[in-house]
């Protein structure tokens, strides 16, 4: 199964992550929870969501996986618009219950250099947590393939591993508003046209592990 395979992945990229791109890319995180989560959301370090940023005008693509029947489409990631609530679906994207999540491509208009490159999810339960890989690439190396799929590793086909999110906390509620901020000390991510974000459950107690994710941002740097 594909969290199995995860899991053995997971466990090789982050062996080689600890010694090279944890050096470089700063993964920032933010919980929300009861009175403090709010429809904007604000955070204490986590910027809030930017309504025109790099990814406005992105073309999204589902890679791998299957859309929930109650998700709202990939266009609620970049759309600038956030759920009033923590249980909103049609406010949020999320990959079908039951499954092992999927991969979501995000095309730029063109090669950016990217400052940072944020994510946001809410949800009252096991749904808000956000768990992925998040890879990049320009698109111009002979062997790019822009559709990896489940099992295919895609820093063997022309992508980069940026970073490596994982929300989940280590104690306390899993639930409320969730804010990821993945950034570079030096100001700059890379010069890249494409991410790929390779989202797995936050759980498999049971099938509602796959993360509400409510909005993605990315940030050209000035």
């Amino acid at each position: 199964m594909r969290h199995i395979i995860h899991a053995i992945l997971g466990f090789l990229i982050s062996s080689v992550f600890v010694g090279t791109a944890f050096a470089q890319a700063r993964v920032t995180i933010d919980h929300n929870i009861g009175v403090d989560t709010n429809s904007i959301f604000k955070f204490k370090r986590v910027p809030s969501p930017a309504r025109d940023d790099a990814a406005a005008k992105a073309r999204l693509t589902l890679v791998f996986g299957r859309k929930d029947g109650d998700s709202a489409d990939l266009g609620a990631l970049t759309d600038g618009l956030f759920p009033g609530g923590a249980d909103e679906p049609e406010a949020n994207f999320f990959f079908a219950s039951g499954t092992d999540g999927g991969r979501i491509r995000i095309e730029l208009e063109s090669i950016t250099d990217i400052a940072q490159a944020n994510t946001y999810s809410w949800h009252a339960t096991t749904r808000g947590p956000q768990l992925y890989n998040l890879f990049a690439a320009d698109g111009t190396g002979a062997k790019f393939n822009p559709a990896p799929d489940a099992n295919t590793d895609p820093t063997t086909c022309g992508w980069k591993l940026i970073a490596t999110v994982d929300t989940r906390p280590a104690q306390g509620p899993s639930g409320g508003q969730y804010g990821v901020s993945i950034s570079d000390p030096g100001g700059s991510l890379g010069k890249y046209r494409y991410l790929l974000i390779d989202s797995i459950p936050s759980e498999w107690e049971d099938a509602f592990g796959n993360t509400f994710f409510s909005e993605i941002d990315v940030i050209a740097r000035k």
